[in-house]
């Protein structure tokens, strides 16, 4: 089969094609620009199934040619009975037979990645998911034994599943064991703040997590770094969709209108309130490289320890007023 014809038939499958069959059972969204960028991830995966250029996807006015008439009734027809299909794959081994299969369970990825996309930020794509998701269905298709009486579909979610998850794992550059600890430690934080009526110490947040002074420290190290944002990542206003507006979007435009001044005003009692509850080194460490402008080593030689203590302690600091001002912002007026 021509790699024309199976990428016509998986955009079909998609909901992205000039319309989608009734055996495949999925709801067509016309989105010309996610069926590209969703091909690109399954003509990607394997040099064997041909190059495509990607101005090849725009539907085209010219009518199909007899042959490729031909070739998707014949695929059609062969897909009908999907158990022979899979019996001729597993005993030739065709790629053919492969890219008839990758067709006809398309629709797997498209309903995984809506499903993974629910639980993601939103400047994610889900035509990129889609896209991570056909090497999860591709490489599904290749290690199923139709012989152990399982169906597919069970094997093939939990392999798209994970291909996206591993995927959006790679691209992101923390660590996944440091955000685990980070919401620990949160979990930890907010929760004894409730029991307590003020912010734990370290000795009071290392007996409920279950650990020493220096595994404490050094979890405060890794997370250090947890504070830098996207300045594209998508936000909503009030938990809904919003606008599509961006955190770039609500950078102040240098003016200072009566309003803003009001919440400076109202901003910087709050914080000092929140810093008043700390103790006195934390205090003294965000006086120190807030007001005073020195640098980390510059306020460990003031304090006499060491340069990465000083980062712990900032860190422990501003993940207190971090808790506190969003408490404060809660309570009711």
């Amino acid at each position: 089969m021509s790699t024309v014809a199976v990428r016509d038939r998986y955009l079909e499958a998609l909901g992205y094609g000039r319309g989608t069959k009734a055996s495949i059972g999925t709801t067509a969204h016309s989105a010309t620009e996610s069926a590209s960028r969703a091909h690109a991830g399954l003509s990607t995966v394997d040099k064997s199934c041909g190059e495509v250029d990607a101005s090849n996807v725009e539907p085209s006015a010219t009518p199909p040619s007899r042959n490729q008439e031909d070739v998707a009734a014949t695929v059609e027809t062969k897909v009908e009975d999907i158990d022979l299909l899979w019996e001729r794959f597993k005993e030739t081994n065709q790629q053919v037979d492969r890219d008839e299969l990758i067709v006809y369970y398309a629709p797997l990825v498209k309903y995984v990645a809506s499903r993974v996309a629910a639980g993601l930020p939103q400047n994610v794509e889900q035509s990129d998911l889609i896209s991570y998701g056909m090497f999860g269905l591709i490489d599904a298709i290749v290690k199923f034994d139709p012989g152990r009486g399982f169906k597919f579909q069970t094997y093939a979610i939990s392999r798209i599943k994970g291909a996206i998850l591993d995927e959006l794992r790679s691209i992101d550059w923390v660590p996944r064991s440091v955000r685990a600890k980070a919401k620990q430690l949160e979990r930890a934080t907010s929760k004894l703040e409730a029991q307590l009526h003020r912010p734990p110490t370290e000795s009071e947040l290392a007996d409920e997590m279950d650990l020493t002074h220096a595994q404490l420290n050094n979890i405060y190290r890794q997370i250090s770094s947890l504070g830098i944002v996207a300045l594209d990542e998508m936000i909503s206003f009030g938990g809904g969709g919003g606008d599509g507006a961006t955190l770039g979007d609500t950078l102040a435009d240098g003016s200072d209108g009566p309003g803003r001044m009001y919440e400076h005003v109202e901003t910087r009692h709050l914080l000092s309130e929140a810093i008043a509850t700390m103790g006195e080194r934390e205090r003294l460490v965000l006086t120190l490289y807030y007001y005073e402008n020195l640098t980390l080593a510059q306020i460990g030689t003031v304090l006499g320890v060491t340069e990465s203590r000083v980062c712990q302690i900032h860190t422990k600091s501003m993940m207190q007023l971090k808790s506190r001002m969003s408490s404060m912002y809660r309570e009711p007026v």
